[in-house]
């Protein structure tokens, strides 16, 4: 089966193309077009202008995809598309794409949540994985704890109350002076600082639950730099990630510690952040299980990662209905 995926939640037109045969899975093609330039001068993405600069590269970026893999569109066995969560006007032409496309091939179409899509990538690059797992999806605008008993079957165990983990990162880069998407910046930053020069708060850290808050924590960091000003901008960094990443750590020790012991799977954006990855697989180590996570080209946002859970579906569910409308709001619980 080739199946080509295509992803335009928020600001990158994506697509993506595998080949599954024997049960081993191939990429055939990734390519995006970032829209960070577009976005850069309002420190932040404006839904308008996402919306219209995928419109205007669907096509261009799927005609380079199937350049990339030597196909023509009449090879495609499957197509699938992010059907949600995202921005709305985004979401709207990835998956009238997809649609289109496999109405006028004749071929199945599959609509895809887009956090399920982070949830199963991890998944495609290792044959040792085993369901259920422990996972922690990390993204722009999300960070949730999950026990994922299978594809399609996922139990919310914690989620941040406020700000996600990847939105504060952006949001401290922002006033440390980085542009739009700065996030890896301060984690560059960070590797120069002290991460005990500041005790920041870790709010939640002892709530006795699986949730987290991550608002108190910015706050926290931005009153320091209006008082203390940016001359000890790496210790800052480093003292904050530290706090996220105390915060993450003991609340998947607490999931683990309840019972949800399984391999612990990583995906989304904000697990290219090098130092939470290597805290994660201490959490790991310590509790005698797995850690699994996508490569980092594949943690963002990527075509091939909705290729590979539409798939997944298809086996499991058949075709999406060509009538299933466009959902920004769209929560794993509902899947």
């Amino acid at each position: 089966m080739i199946t080509l995926g295509i992803e335009t939640s928020c600001d990158d037109t994506a697509v993506g193309i595998i080949r599954t045969a024997a049960d081993k899975d191939e990429i055939l093609a990734s390519e995006t077009f970032t829209q960070t330039e577009q976005h850069a001068c309002y420190g932040g993405v404006v839904p308008e202008i996402a919306s219209r600069a995928h419109l205007e590269k669907i096509d261009i970026t799927i005609a380079q995809a199937l350049a990339s893999a030597n196909l023509s569109i009449a090879d495609i066995d499957l197509f699938a598309a992010g059907a949600g969560p995202g921005l709305i006007g985004g979401v709207i032409v990835g998956l009238n794409m997809a649609k289109s496309l496999a109405l006028s091939t004749g071929k199945p179409f599959v609509a895809v949540n887009h956090l399920e899509a982070h949830a199963l990538m991890p998944a495609m690059f290792s044959n040792t994985l085993k369901f259920p797992y422990l996972l922690l999806l990390a993204s722009g605008g999300h960070t949730q704890i999950l026990w994922v008993e299978k594809a399609g079957a996922y139990k919310l165990l914690g989620a941040t109350l406020d700000d996600a983990a990847g939105e504060c990162f952006d949001k401290v880069a922002k006033v440390m002076g980085y542009n739009y998407m700065g996030g890896k910046y301060v984690e560059e930053e960070a590797l120069q600082g002290d991460p005990s020069a500041f005790a920041f708060p870790r709010p939640l850290l002892h709530s006795g639950d699986f949730n987290m808050s991550f608002s108190g924590l910015k706050t926290s960091v931005l009153n320091t730099i209006a008082k203390e000003g940016l001359a000890r901008k790496a210790d800052i960094a480093a003292s904050f990630q530290a706090a996220v990443c105390d915060v993450i750590d003991a609340k998947m020790r607490a999931c683990i510690d309840a019972g949800y012991k399984g391999d612990i799977v990583a995906s989304g954006g904000v697990l290219c952040n090098k130092t939470l990855r290597a805290a994660l697989e201490r959490v790991a180590s310590d509790t005698g299980v797995g850690f699994f996570a996508p490569p980092l080209k594949y943690c963002v946002d990527n075509g091939v990662m909705i290729a590979y859970a539409g798939q997944e579906r298809f086996k499991l569910f058949g075709a999406t209905p060509l009538d299933i409308k466009p959902r920004p709001r769209w929560p794993l619980s509902e899947i």
